[in-house]
C-alpha cells in the first residue's frame, strides 16, 4: 500500500554511450552511478546511532560468550561419549566376574591356563599347537648356492644311530626283594 502522492517509478535507462566491455547488438547499456547521489538518500538520524551503538555493543559482548558456549558444549560432548565407553568397559567387567562364578568356566581356565588336572587323568602337552592366523605366510626364498655346514652330518647320524642301539634299557620293578628285570 502506499500513500497519496508517494508513487514510485522506475528510473528511465541512461542514454549515454556505454565505454570498455562487450560491444553488441544484445549487450544492455551500463548505468553509471553517482555515490553523491547514493548516499545523500541515506538518512542517518540519532536513532540509527544509537541504534547502531547497541549492535556493535551486543556484538563484542555476545562473540565471547558464544565461543565459552561453543567451547563447552564440546567438552560436554566429548565427556558424554567418554561416559559411554566406561559404560561399556564396566558391563564388560561385570559380565566377566559372573563367568567367574561358573566352577565349569574356573575349572576350564586352570586347565589352560595352569596346566592343572584331576588326580586320574593324564596331561598331553602339544608343542607348535599354533592357529593358521600365527603361522608366518612370507617365508624366505629358497637359495640357490650351495652351502657349506659347519659338522659332518654323517658322523652325527651315526653316533645318534649306535648311541641309541647301545642305550641300556628301561626295567620294570618287580615285587620288593626280587631282582629287576628288562622291559619286552
Amino acid at each position: 500500500m502506499t500513500k497519496e502522492g508517494a508513487v514510485r517509478t522506475a528510473p528511465a535507462p541512461s542514454s549515454r554511450p556505454r565505454t570498455g566491455g562487450a560491444s553488441g547488438a544484445g549487450a544492455t547499456p551500463r548505468r553509471a552511478v553517482d555515490v553523491r547521489e547514493w548516499a545523500g538518500g541515506i538518512r542517518f538520524s540519532a536513532f540509527t546511532a544509537i541504534m547502531l551503538g547497541l549492535v556493535v555493543l551486543a556484538v563484542f559482548v555476545l562473540v565471547p560468550t558464544v565461543g565459552t558456549y561453543v567451547s563447552q558444549r564440546q567438552q560436554i560432548a566429548a565427556l558424554e561419549q567418554s561416559v559411554t565407553l566406561t559404560t561399556a568397559q564396566v558391563a564388560a567387567l561385570q559380565q566377566q566376574k559372573e563367568r567367574w562364578n561358573d566352577p565349569a568356566f574356573i575349572t576350564s581356565q586352570a586347565r589352560a591356563r595352569l596346566y592343572y588336572k584331576r588326580p586320574d587323568e593324564i596331561v598331553y602337552l602339544v608343542d607348535n599347537d599354533l592357529p593358521a592366523s600365527a603361522i608366518p605366510q612370507n617365508e624366505a626364498p629358497v637359495s640357490k648356492d650351495v652351502e657349506v655346514t659347519r659338522s659332518d652330518w654323517m658322523a652325527q647320524l651315526v653316533r645318534s644311530v649306535t648311541g641309541a642301539g647301545l642305550t641300556q634299557t628301561a626295567t620294570v620293578p618287580d615285587a620288593p626283594g626280587t631282582p629287576a628285570t628288562p622291559a619286552p
